[in-house]
């Protein structure tokens, strides 16, 4: 009997000590709205002004480091020193920049520039304050777009390309042909164009097969141009030198570089006088 009632008695704890097996069960709530950091992208937003395609660059590229504390430009609205001098949108690095210059803190639409590397302002009618430093520059107006929406059309013989050019060099303007530089001038000075280099809109693909040379025009409400192709390099995706202002009456064109992301084809031509 005591046998038998200490056996009923392990059977019992045995069977408290066994807990059926059950899944782990939880719940967790979908969050109330997405929470995501300010977009990072360098496009460029496109807004109506006046009738004409405006582009404003709020990217990175733009920030400015803010003047000195106390400076004669501290409390001037957009001054300050770009935080990015070779990516800046109409800003070209050229030299040193002297610290704590007052020149060098001008706003971007103060009505004068600083040229990086000169002792003094210079002054610009760059609606950008592309610098300039004695410089020819034509601001792109209203009345210099075609009715197709384009600012004008570059030919080159050489490659058997005729395509129309349009405002700005982003992917809906490179879309329907080659893209114009926003801080660069239209006729006068530096002219800049981009262009894809392969797909569809390939218009810029062989442009790195030209030689010394070679002649391409551009026409425009201002008048028809004639270059000459003086150089073809292949440069650096972040060298913007090729963009800065000049006393020359030249075009450049960019495109990329095939399957080297870093790079990209740089072709200069001056104009044939």
């Amino acid at each position: 009997m005591k046998k038998l009632l200490t056996a009923l008695l392990s059977l019992g704890l045995l069977a408290a000590l066994v807990h059926p097996a059950h899944a782990l069960e939880y719940g967790i709530d979908a969050p109330a709205g997405a929470n995501y950091g300010k977009a990072t992208s360098i496009a460029v937003p496109r807004t109506p002004d006046g009738g004409a395609a405006k582009n404003e660059d709020v990217s990175k590229n733009a920030a400015l480091i803010p003047p000195e504390f106390g400076s004669p430009t501290s409390n001037l609205p957009g001054s300050g020193l770009p935080l990015t001098p070779d990516l800046a949108p109409g800003y070209q690095a050229a030299g040193t920049v002297p610290a704590g210059g007052v020149a060098a803190q001008l706003p971007p639409d103060a009505g004068a520039v600083f040229v990086p590397g000169a002792s003094e302002v210079t002054a610009s009618t760059s609606p950008n304050s592309l610098p300039v430093s004695a410089a020819g520059y034509t601001e792109i107006t209203s009345d210099l777009y075609y009715a197709a929406g384009h600012l004008g059309t570059l030919n080159i013989p050489a490659i058997g390309l005729t395509v129309k050019v349009y405002q700005g060099t982003d992917s809906a303007a490179l879309a329907k042909g080659a893209g114009h530089f926003s801080d660069t001038s239209i006729w006068n000075g530096t002219v800049a164009l981009a262009g894809h280099n392969r797909g569809v809109t390939n218009h810029f693909g062989q442009i790195h097969t030209l030689n010394v040379g070679d002649q391409m025009t551009l026409t425009t409400k201002l008048g028809a141009r004639t270059y000459a192709v003086t150089s073809v390099e292949k440069v650096e995706e972040t060298d913007r030198s090729g963009l800065a202002a000049s006393g020359e009456n030249r075009l450049v064109l960019y495109t990329c570089v095939r399957d080297q992301r870093a790079w990209r084809w740089c072709v200069t031509a001056s104009e044939i006088v």
